[in-house]
């Protein structure tokens, strides 16, 4: 198993086959199905699909994928890490951002590194909390932004800001309070993101504190579907203000900060505990930390 067959392997995965993979790679296609031959030859596996459409990947090649991604990107990182030395940050580090922070966020940040660093890269992926924290184990991202981190030895967190959880609903009546206590919100049918999100994770544990449970009425893992679904009256949320910043139905929504006590998510800025950060890994970091406050702030 060597470099060349794990980049050619990924490759063809990513572009759905090997003709794709071969105008991209600017490499002959008989070559690159020798390679990806010659590795399922070593693994004694099949690791693709072959068909009129293309190819994808078996079990085994799902399997080996992961790995294989991984691979490729600890040995660009070493690649970068030399290159380091020399004073000027180059190559590139991957950021990983869950869906509402990377509507605010990913814009000042781009436009700070590409003035900062031209001669290194970005790239920004979008993903849940907990998947974040997976794709920093297996090294598909350099840098993650995750809320309410769950403890693991493979991963180090550093908690960046806290924001309040409101339980939002359809726009109600003038004179209706403006606060709802915790122990109540079993009363609300809750439209919320289907584990292992992290403010369902929270709402449940800290309910599960006082004796209670929360009253899930739908799962669903879209922040903007909800937020329209509650507009429509179909139930009710457990977001940060902020979620409503820019929606098309926050003018049909209300939220009511939860209380006695404040439930609060916290965003912390994650990296591997099992890989060095490399200069540039370390510059980005303080450019989010930089960044978020003033991007993330209630506007």
């Amino acid at each position: 198993m060597d470099l060349k067959q794990l980049e050619y392997f990924v490759n063809v995965v990513d572009l759905g086959g090997f003709s794709r993979a071969a105008r991209v790679l600017r490499v002959a296609q008989p070559a690159i199905s020798r390679q990806v031959r010659s590795l399922e030859v070593e693994l004694r596996q099949n690791l693709l699909l072959r068909n009129g459409r293309g190819a994808t990947p078996t079990e085994a090649g799902k399997r080996l994928l992961e790995h294989a991604r991984g691979i490729l990107q600890q040995v660009d990182r070493a690649r970068r890490d030399v290159d380091e030395t020399k004073g000027v940050p180059v190559g590139q580090v991957v950021v990983g951002l869950p869906p509402t922070v990377a509507r605010h966020i990913t814009l000042p940040v781009v436009r700070e590194f590409r003035s900062r660093f031209p001669r290194a890269s970005l790239s920004i992926v979008e993903g849940l909390s907990a998947t974040i924290q997976e794709w920093l184990v297996v090294g598909r991202v350099d840098v993650g932004l995750v809320y309410n981190p769950i403890a693991s030895r493979a991963v180090e967190t550093r908690v960046l800001l806290e924001e309040p959880l409101c339980l939002v609903g359809p726009r109600e009546a003038r004179g209706a309070p403006a606060t709802v206590r915790l122990r109540e919100l079993p009363r609300f049918p809750l439209l919320i993101p289907s584990r292992p999100n992290a403010i369902r994770t929270l709402v449940e544990t800290r309910l599960a504190g006082l004796g209670l449970r929360p009253q899930v009425a739908m799962e669903i893992d879209a922040v903007p579907a909800i937020l329209e679904l509650v507009a429509e009256g179909h139930g009710f949320a457990v977001l940060s203000p902020r979620a409503l910043q820019g929606a098309e139905a926050a003018k049909r929504l209300r939220a009511r900060t939860i209380v006695q006590p404040h439930l609060k998510s916290a965003l912390a800025v994650a990296t591997s505990a099992q890989r060095p950060s490399t200069p540039l890994q370390n510059a980005v970091i303080a450019l989010v930390e930089e960044l978020a406050g003033p991007a993330l702030a209630p506007s």
